[in-house]
């Protein structure tokens, strides 16, 4: 080989990808080792959960006194504004939860634990990220039921399995896109500090431009408008709406509103186009962060 040649053959190789077949028994064995490790993380450090509770608890005793005399009866269903207020710190709850779900990953990130994943041989990166939100809906279950279990004993009916169905699927609807959300900030910003600040600014805004504290005809115009956009009201009055009435159907008028009525079908309807523009775009911000 003529020295020129051999030259060119080392500086500009020709390379190539070798494309193996897809293994969905270690595509599955993947997240569930990923998924087992972020449960065990969780459970080495429980203040994090214990506190995903209490505060809650604490908007829910606190809130529920201080307007206990608010006459909610006149526009809703309910007789008295804890009952009312319930439906709203549930769904608060798990989207707390949800909105934390980038800390891990960015944590991860910034020891270096992230980049040592990404080098091994996985079927796809796409494990990390759904390992996080199976993760994330453990702990929003828990959570949620320990509080919908501490309301039974403070006088609050408890739902039936029916009702208590609608409920689950609400919430891992919001649960999962919310989720989606927060992990491509962890994979956007630079560290845990801009990730926090993100959470502080999107958490207690989305919760007082919800109907998760008042219903809509106790806000001004603009305030119903952006209520009434916000994805947080939907999950808020359907759980709501399954607190109250002892069943449902797909017909069921939800919430009424700036827009109109909105029945559990239209509802399910959003919160599932909710979640796969949510999917979407963390699956894009993959790609082109890591060009899978």
């Amino acid at each position: 080989m003529k020295k020129e040649n051999y030259l060119h053959f080392v500086l500009y190789p020709k390379l190539f990808a070798i494309k193996k077949d897809f293994n969905t028994k270690n595509y599955i064995q993947e997240i569930y080792a990923l998924t087992k490790r972020l449960i065990i993380q969780g459970l080495k450090r429980p203040s994090f959960i214990i506190t995903g509770i209490l505060q809650p608890l604490l908007w829910l005793i606190f809130f529920g006194a201080l307007f206990q005399h608010a006459p909610i009866e006149i526009f809703t269903f309910t007789t008295k504004y804890k009952y009312f207020i319930s439906a709203g710190i549930i769904v608060f709850t798990a989207f707390t939860s949800s909105l934390n779900a980038g800390l891990t990953l960015i944590f991860d990130r910034e020891f270096g634990f992230l980049n040592r994943l990404l080098s091994s041989p996985i079927e796809s990166r796409y494990c990390v990220i759904i390992s996080s939100t199976l993760n994330t809906i453990f702990i929003n279950f828990f959570q949620v039921f320990t509080i919908m279990y501490i309301c039974y004993f403070m006088g609050y009916h408890i739902v039936n399995y029916q009702n208590l169905f609608l409920i689950i699927i609400t919430l891992i609807l919001l649960s999962n896109s919310i989720t989606n959300i927060s992990l491509s900030l962890a994979f956007i910003l630079p560290g845990h500090v801009e990730l926090l600040a993100c959470i502080l600014i999107i958490n207690l805004p989305s919760l007082f431009s919800s109907t998760a504290l008042a219903p809509l005809v106790f806000m001004p115009s603009w305030l119903q408008i952006i209520a009434s956009i916000n994805p947080l009201s939907y999950a808020i009055e359907t759980v709501r709406y399954a607190y109250i009435n002892s069943s449902w159907n797909l017909n069921s008028i939800i919430i009424e509103t700036v827009w109109g009525r909105a029945n559990l079908l239209q509802i399910l309807f959003i919160l599932f186009f909710f979640n796969i523009v949510s999917f979407i775009y963390v699956k894009q911000i993959i790609s082109n962060k890591f060009e899978e």
